[in-house]
C-alpha cells in the first residue's frame, strides 16, 4: 500500500519521486532554476542535438517551445527542427518503429520524465554513466542498472570507473556494493562544463513537463498575497460586525 501510495505522489506531486527512491546512493542536487531562460535555450539546444535521436517530447509543439524560451522562429527552424518542417508540429525522434530490436526496449518519451522521476534524478542519472565491459552498450548507469542505452554524452564527459564499498549485512556476510563513481578517461569538456551542460537539459526536461510552471509560480505568489491582505480587510470587518455582539 505504501508502495503505490509513493508512486502516485511521484506522478502527482512536481519532483515527487525522490520521495519514493529506493536504496541506493543519493540524488545530487540539480539546483536548476526554471526562470533562467538562458538556461533553458542551452538545454533546448543540446537535447535537440545529443537526445532527440532517440527520445521524443510528443506532447509539446516545436512553436510553443520557441515562443515560451524566448527562441526566434528562423534560429528554431534552422538549428532544433531535425524531424519536421512544421513548426507547430509535435516534437518527435528520428527513432525507428523497430528501435526494440536494437536497444531492447523502446526509448521513452521524456515530455513528463521531471514530473515523474524529478530534476534531480535526470542530472543524477547524465552523470551516473560509468564502463562496464559485461554490458552491450559497454556501458551502465549508477542509477539505473543494466540500462538498455548507450552512453552518447561520453565524448564530452568522458569515461568514469565504478567505486565499491564493502557492506556488512544483518547476518554478518561481507559484500562488494556499488557506491560511485569516479573519472577514467577525460572528455572534451571540463567537469564544471559538463556540470552545466547536464544541468541545462535537466532544466530544460522540467520546462517540458510543464511549460506553464513557472508563470504558475508567479501567479501563486501574488494569489498568496491578496488572500493575505484580505484576510486582515475580513477579520476587521468581521470585529466591525461583532463589536455590539461581545
Amino acid at each position: 500500500m505504501l508502495k503505490r501510495f509513493l508512486l502516485i505522489a511521484a506522478v502527482l506531486v512536481p519532483g515527487g519521486a525522490a520521495l519514493a527512491q529506493e536504496a541506493g546512493p543519493a540524488f545530487l542536487h540539480a539546483g536548476t532554476d526554471i526562470d533562467d531562460v538562458q538556461s533553458l535555450q542551452r538545454g533546448a539546444r543540446d537535447f535537440m542535438n545529443y537526445c532527440s535521436g532517440c527520445h521524443s517530447l510528443q506532447y509539446l509543439r516545436y512553436n510553443r517551445v520557441a515562443k515560451d524560451l524566448q527562441i526566434p522562429s528562423a534560429e528554431l527552424e534552422k538549428n532544433l527542427m531535425f524531424t519536421s518542417t512544421k513548426p507547430f508540429a509535435h516534437i518527435v525522434s528520428a527513432m525507428p518503429a523497430d528501435a526494440t530490436a536494437w536497444f531492447g526496449n523502446q526509448p521513452p518519451d521524456l515530455t513528463l520524465m521531471a514530473r515523474y522521476k524529478g530534476v534531480d534524478y535526470i542530472y543524477s542519472f547524465l552523470k551516473g554513466f560509468y564502463a562496464d565491459k559485461t554490458r552491450p552498450w559497454g556501458v551502465n548507469n549508477l542509477y539505473l542498472a543494466n540500462l538498455a542505452m548507450p552512453f552518447v554524452l561520453a565524448p564530452l564527459q568522458g569515461l568514469q570507473k565504478p567505486v565499491y564499498h564493502n557492506e556488512t549485512d544483518p547476518s554478518g556476510h561481507t559484500s562488494m556494493q556499488l557506491s560511485g563513481v569516479e573519472p577514467m578517461t577525460p572528455g572534451s569538456m571540463t567537469p564544471e562544463q559538463y556540470d552545466r551542460f547536464v544541468r541545462d537539459i535537466a532544466n530544460f526536461l522540467d520546462y517540458t513537463a510543464e511549460p506553464i510552471k513557472a508563470k504558475r509560480e508567479t501567479i501563486g505568489i501574488f494569489v498568496t498575497l491578496f488572500l493575505l491582505v484580505f484576510f486582515v480587510f475580513a477579520y476587521l470587518l468581521k470585529k466591525e460586525y461583532w463589536k455590539d455582539v461581545h
